[in-house]
């Protein structure tokens, strides 16, 4: 936890705060959707984000 990513639609820095949530810089919540894809909880609009990477060990 704790990546950070880039927002392309917004242009805003997000902030993971678990596996499916982050936080962007405006304070917008915003839900993944998938690897390069989330979507805002206010509006309900889909984001192309720059990546959300797994954080899984592969032991």
């Amino acid at each position: 936890m704790g990546k950070h990513f880039f927002d392309y639609d917004d242009g805003d820095f997000a902030h993971t705060i678990s596996d499916n949530m982050a936080i962007d810089s405006d304070g917008d919540l915003l839900m993944r959707m998938g690897d390069n894809m989330a979507m805002d909880m206010d509006s309900g609009e889909l984001h192309i984000i720059s990546g959300w990477s797994d954080d899984e060990d592969d032991d």
